[in-house]
């Protein structure tokens, strides 16, 4: 089998408190933040590497992102994937799920040969849910999301996805688009074997020409998602001092929350 899992470097959540909106293009400001990839994305990971070890193949990463995100990317290949491909251009900045979605989809298409396409069900950062939706329906590959279990028998996968009040059982057959839920499994942790030999993988940076796209397609331009006017609320503190005794005191704080309509 030949799989490709679509990863997404997010900022490290410790680090979650330095984020900040630029006020002038209203994108988020992640520079200087460490970088990892997206959790869920390590059980896409590992899922593609049973399968790989269960059916044989080779397993792909695949991630559109800047480029200074390379060595985040190549925990997944320590992990024990074979290569990885990221698809970074300043055009590509801004993008919306579905932008983001047109991108993998280039350079899933250019990659070629791949029988199943893994994803996590959700970024950190973004949490839409969109990305497995969206590249199935622009390579025309049958796709569900939130799955949480994934057996191969002969040509039929069969897999459950939860759902609010439940699960819901599915058979398919290849190719497809499968977003995973981290119930799927536990991902097996880097050893510093795997770190080394990451170090020499095939490593492919391709960006907008590569790929043959449109960029009124890509990035913000290409986004049908658009920032609206940002508002930043303005905090005001003050603080007014009593002095005598505590029923007295005690009566003016009281006096003071019902004019401003805090008590009755």
């Amino acid at each position: 089998m030949n799989i490709a899992v679509c990863v997404k470097p997010v900022p490290e959540p410790r680090h979650y408190d330095k984020i900040i909106i630029n006020p002038a293009t209203k994108l988020l400001e992640r520079k200087g933040i460490p970088m990892i990839i997206n959790p869920v994305d390590k059980n896409a990971i590992e899922a593609a590497l049973q399968l790989k070890e269960q059916f044989g193949g080779k397993v792909v990463l695949v991630s559109m992102a800047p480029p200074d995100t390379r060595e985040t990317i190549k925990e997944g290949l320590a992990m024990g994937a074979d290569e990885a491909y990221l698809l970074s251009d300043r055009a590509f900045a801004g993008a919306d799920t579905l932008a983001t979605a047109r991108v993998l989809a280039a350079g899933l298409t250019k990659i070629g040969g791949l029988d199943l396409i893994l994803t996590g069900s959700a970024s950190a950062d973004g949490g839409t849910n969109h990305i497995p939706s969206q590249l199935g329906e622009l390579m025309g590959f049958a796709h569900l999301n939130h799955l949480t279990e994934l057996h191969l028998e002969a040509s039929t996968i069969k897999m459950k996805t939860k759902i609010e009040n439940g699960y819901v059982e599915y058979e398919g057959s290849l190719p497809l688009v499968l977003g995973v839920a981290r119930e799927l499994n536990t991902p097996r942790y880097t050893t510093l074997m795997g770190v080394v030999i990451a170090q020499n993988k095939p490593f492919t940076t391709w960006g907008l020409k590569d790929l043959g796209l449109d960029p009124s397609n890509t990035g913000l331009s290409g986004s049908p998602t658009q920032p609206g006017d940002l508002h930043m609320p303005q905090h005001g503190q003050k603080a007014q001092m009593f002095a005598g005794e505590p029923e007295d005191m005690a009566g003016k704080i009281i006096a003071i929350l019902r004019t401003a309509g805090v008590l009755d």
